[in-house]
């Protein structure tokens, strides 16, 4: 079965961020994945700040990365770059810890100003970790997202879509996978007409 991790870049459940993250995984999981999930509470704050390579909880994330076909982050962005501590999780890969895998970069800001944290900032790092595809990221902001009575949040309708597209062209791009994406027929049109394709 084909194996996917998440990662989480927010302190805090739920958030927005972790709302693209659950959305994510919720489409991956309709398409029969297997999913691991990681957050920043799983790391002991002591490991991440010494740098600890032996701790056992950032070995367990490294074996999940290494066993999977895939990587999807999802972060807040905090003074126009994304989390520190998010940084420092993944700082404790191994250089090649993406070779030959799939990525793909999600955030949630403030504001419209910081949607180049993903091209400018996160995506590098997921190429300095020899991803070999990096698939186009999803940023959100926060109008993009209404409150719950429960406090959860209701992504908006163009965001989802957008994040629907996003984690297909992620699935096409899994190494060694090889799952069919179904897409409405006016759908379909709609992706053949905007790419000029004839057939």
């Amino acid at each position: 079965m084909p194996s996917v991790v998440l990662l989480a870049g927010s302190p805090s459940y739920p958030s927005r961020s972790t709302t693209l993250l659950d959305r994510a995984s919720t489409l991956l999981l309709e398409q029969s994945f297997s999913i691991q999930w990681f957050s920043l509470t799983d790391f002991p704050a002591e490991d991440l700040i010494q740098a600890n390579w032996k701790s056992v909880a950032v070995h367990r994330f490294i074996d999940a990365i290494a066993n999977s076909h895939g990587l999807i982050v999802a972060t807040p962005v905090y003074k126009a770059a994304y989390s520190g501590a998010l940084k420092t999780v993944l700082d404790l890969l191994p250089e090649q810890a993406l070779d030959h895998k799939a990525a793909l970069a999600l955030a949630t800001g403030g504001s419209s100003g910081h949607l180049l944290t993903l091209e400018y900032a996160l995506q590098p790092i997921l190429s300095a970790l020899k991803a070999r595809h990096i698939i186009n990221g999803v940023y959100a902001t926060d109008r993009d997202f209404q409150r719950q009575d429960d406090g959860s949040y209701l992504i908006a309708e163009d965001i989802n879509q957008r994040l629907q597209n996003a984690v297909e062209r992620f699935i096409t791009h899994l190494p060694t996978v090889h799952t069919t994406v179904e897409l409405h027929p006016t759908e379909l049109n709609k992706r053949i007409h905007a790419a000029r394709i004839g057939i």
